[in-house]
């Protein structure tokens, strides 16, 4: 064990790497069923979701820990998976398996420009207030998704949208959640998301909403899985929708991912040599995320819990990967969770999203522009793809308006033509 991920020249134990490994998977584990529920809106049953997140997770940590020898967590990530079910299934009509099977050619893709120099053209390219609002507008879109399941906002044929029944018990449940998962999340207690989960399912069982006496107890069965399981269908690789689908994956997934390894592995880590590994383990992971019936993995901001108590290596990684695998005995219970046990965890996640905003050059309009188009109309498009096409195709216009035109890559000109192009065919179609 010492050998394999050379603890000794890292300056760490054995020890210190189990307690880190341990306290990641209490930062991550309420992504199983926050991604699961998620998953259920694209049509993949609850359980077989909840399957598909625990046996991706644990093959991610596993690669990140064994090409890499990072202790980075891989988990399907928050943001991503709202652009699998509400743009991909919801907005393009793909059904979940042609999802998976789009998810499966850009992890291929995103395999090929992390395995080359790709990775850095296209980050080098693409404008900084562009990457940054999409992280805001996904952050708005899975606050909006909170605030509907919880109940707050409901739908409405005058404005759209309105404040929900407040004297609802699926509401008032909601509220009360929200409440015990802020005070968690601000007093900074270990596993906080966690133990709001599983508060709040007490307090919705109070309110009649969640009923223990219905709870399968039944041994773990792979019934459903097996249905979702290699279920990635390619029939549709030849139609507009399904590369977009593609397109729009590819393209969050080297945003996000570039921004959270450089962060977690050159930052905190202070380990740039792992970079590129870390990078190329993630791509993999989106590969199988596709075969094994889940949205993409990425590498999680909760992986900062682990490397501030001492992890340094990929051992920090497997021992979080076991004991995501181990969660599979617990199913029954991650089935209980409702709704409004998850509600305020989006509504958190996406305000904490919502921060990336500072990093937007509001002053200089040509920036500021485009990234706003992207930042409100994600949201209110009800689609990521659609959000983000408005904002690249407006930002080579506003800068060969005000004849910034040398700011223009070409890579950030071709995207916006290809956005360009595909919302024509889809306007003759």
């Amino acid at each position: 064990m010492r050998g394999v991920f050379k603890l000794k020249q890292h300056g760490t134990t054995i020890r210190t790497e189990v307690v880190a490994g341990v306290t990641s998977f209490f930062s991550i584990v309420y992504i199983i069923a926050v991604n699961a529920k998620i998953l259920e809106d694209a049509g993949i049953p609850l359980e077989a979701g909840i399957i598909a997140t625990i046996l991706s997770s644990f093959i991610g940590c596993l690669l990140v820990a064994l090409i890499a020898n990072a202790p980075l967590i891989l988990v399907p990530g928050m943001g991503i998976n709202a652009l699998f079910t509400y743009t991909i299934v919801g907005s393009l009509g793909l059904n979940y398996m042609e999802a998976l099977g789009a998810v499966v050619i850009s992890g291929i893709l995103f395999v090929l420009i992390t395995f080359t120099k790709l990775s850095t053209i296209l980050s080098n390219s693409i404008p900084a207030s562009l990457k940054e609002a999409i992280s805001v507008g996904i952050g708005l879109f899975i606050a909006f998704i909170g605030l509907q399941k919880s109940g707050l906002v409901v739908g409405n044929t005058a404005n759209f949208v309105t404040l929900g029944d407040l004297s609802a018990p699926v509401v008032l449940a909601a509220i009360i959640n929200l409440i015990i998962t802020l005070f968690l999340f601000l007093k900074k207690v270990p596993g906080n998301f966690l133990i709001s989960i599983v508060l709040g399912t007490l307090v919705s069982y109070l309110f009649g909403i969640v009923h223990f006496s219905g709870m399968d107890t039944s041994f773990l069965s792979f019934k459903e899985y097996r249905h979702v399981f290699l279920s990635a269908d390619f029939g549709k690789w030849l139609s507009i929708p399904f590369w977009s689908a593609v397109f729009s994956l590819v393209l969050v997934l080297v945003f996000e991912n570039i921004g959270l390894v450089h962060s977690q592995v050159n930052g905190m880590l202070q380990a740039p040599e792992k970079n590129e590994k870390s990078l190329r383990a993630v791509s993999l992971t989106t590969i199988v995320c596709g075969l094994f019936g889940t949205s993409p993995s990425v590498s999680t901001v909760e992986t900062a819990a682990g490397i501030t108590s001492g992890g340094k290596t990929g051992l920090t990684s497997v021992v979080t990967g076991i004991l995501m695998l181990a969660s599979l005995f617990f199913i029954p219970f991650i089935k209980l969770v409702p709704d409004t046990a998850i509600a305020p965890i989006l509504i958190i996640i996406g305000g904490l999203m919502l921060t990336n905003i500072t990093n937007i050059d509001l002053t200089d309009f040509t920036e500021a522009f485009p990234a706003f188009l992207i930042i409100i109309m994600i949201p209110l498009t009800y689609s990521i793809v659609n959000g983000i096409a408005f904002g690249f195709i407006a930002y080579p216009l506003v800068k060969i308006f005000t004849n910034k035109h040398e700011q223009l890559s070409l890579a950030s000109f071709i995207i916006s033509l290809l956005f360009l192009t595909n919302f024509f065919l889809h306007g003759v179609g």
